[in-house]
């Protein structure tokens, strides 16, 4: 495997170095070619990415993210939808289920649900014009990718309870229309359970009733902030892992951004991005990697040793240190 590792930015400059720790404690064959993109490289050369990073990326098997922080250029082009779009990742994964011995705004652990959101149109899609008085995005919705992330969230959900959820809001915007009418017809065809949700409701839902739910299918921006919003279910941004999927390319960040107001501190929860790690091995086909190191997440969470966010008291490299020796453990 051809690995592009970006530390990127903050606080993923921490968080990173130690998910490649861990990877190195595995004692896979891979092979890791280091990328620098983001503000860092803004503001040394005028460009947060550019097309020779682009074709390195293209270059790679899957990369390793970290985090960005956008610059202040009114010109700026965002990175991360010119990863998406450029190597076609055009599902975004979002799995959302409870962590030992971490408590989420419910004090629940009967959730465990994931959301599959379309990657790269919508809100997203990146055609704007700014004016003085007026500014304009053009939201997309295709039948093209509607169909193809309808095909991995059933794909997914036949792996599960076969329990499809499509939130759009197409009784205000009627593009969601086609969005819907697509994604229903393709869980029929794959014989998957479905229903839909408005998303104001969905929102609503998530946070009362979450055990209800299974495989969320949706548009990018209502992924979007879904997905974060239910983080809180789990115990914080600092805790999800997330996966950009597409034919050829794989992206696996942790949820959380770059923390300029922790960066440096060494207190930067690394968990997210040793699960985003942990998501990358499973979509390697290593699995059993993937289990060893969940199962060291679990063990560094129920012995404690965790960062402040959590209640505790340990650094981002002492948290590092306890999943790598766990690991290392193992293979003795």
């Amino acid at each position: 495997m051809r690995l592009a590792i970006v530390e990127g930015d903050g606080v993923g400059k921490e968080v990173i170095p130690v998910a490649v720790d861990i990877l190195d404690a595995l004692g896979l064959e891979v092979e890791k070619v280091p990328v620098e993109l983001g503000y860092g490289k803004w503001k040394r050369t005028g460009l947060a990415i550019t097309d020779e990073d682009i074709e390195i990326l293209k270059s790679c098997d899957c990369v390793l993210f970290g985090a960005i922080t956008t610059p202040p250029d009114p010109n700026y082009k965002s990175v991360l939808l010119s990863i998406r779009k450029e190597l076609d990742m055009y599902a975004n994964i979002r799995p959302i289920r409870p962590l030992p011995s971490v408590k989420g705004i419910l004090d629940r652990s009967d959730f465990n649900f994931v959301i599959v959101r379309e990657n790269t149109e919508g809100l997203y899609s990146g055609i704007e014009e700014i004016g003085e008085n007026v500014s304009t995005t053009k939201r997309i919705i295709s039948r093209t990718g509607s169909a193809r992330i309808a095909e991995y969230a059933c794909k997914l959900a036949k792996g599960r309870r076969s329990d499809l959820t499509i939130v759009h809001k197409s009784n205000v915007m009627k593009s969601d229309k086609l969005f819907l009418d697509v994604c229903r017809k393709v869980a029929a065809a794959n014989e998957v359970k479905e229903h839909d949700e408005l998303v104001d409701s969905m929102a609503y839902k998530l946070l009362v009733s979450p055990e209800k739910y299974d495989v969320v299918v949706t548009t990018n921006l209502f992924g979007d902030i879904l997905s974060d919003m239910s983080a809180a279910l789990a115990g914080g941004l600092g805790l999800l892992p997330s996966a950009n999927i597409g034919e050829k390319h794989a992206f696996f960040e942790p949820v959380h951004g770059s923390a300029p107001d922790i960066a440096g501190e060494g207190i930067a929860n690394p968990i997210a991005a040793v699960l985003s790690l942990k998501m990358l091995l499973e979509w390697n086909g290593n699995t059993e990697a993937a289990s060893i190191v969940e199962e060291a997440v679990d063990y560094s969470l129920n012995t404690g040793i965790r960062t402040p966010d959590l209640g505790g008291s340990s650094s981002t490299k002492e948290v590092g240190s306890a999943i790598v020796n766990y690991i290392r453990s193992k293979s003795n």
